[in-house]
Formats: C-alpha cells, structure tokens, sequence
C-alpha cells in the first residue's frame, strides 16, 4: 500500500527550486553561492562556555 499524497509532496520537493539556509561555516554558503543557489547565510556560533561565577554576574547585569 502506497501514500499518493506523500509520494507526490516528495516528488515535488525534488522537482523545485532548492533554497538553503545555511548556518554557521560561510564557506558552504560561498560554495553554494558560487553554483547559483538562493541562499541566506546566518552568522551564528555556540556561546563560549563561561566560568559559573562569571556567568552568574554577567545573568544579573543583562
């Protein structure tokens, strides 16, 4: 037994345009850029991890 509607969601998915959102190394989304794909690069790093001390007096401040 076969689920027409997901298996024609999954073949249209395939047949369109592909958009990235690409997070964190900008050297994939130069890459991606590079080949023509509309794609949206997000600076993003994991916060530092902070001494308990320190991260609870930065807490209070902000």
């Amino acid at each position: 037994m076969t689920d027409k509607p997901k298996t024609d969601n999954i073949l249209k998915l395939f047949k369109s345009n592909l958009v990235v959102v690409n997070i964190g190394l900008e050297h994939f989304y130069k890459t991606l850029k590079q080949q023509n794909i509309r794609v949206v690069h997000v600076v993003w790093q994991p916060p530092p991890k902070l001494e308990e001390d320190i991260k609870d007096i930065l807490d209070k401040l902000l």
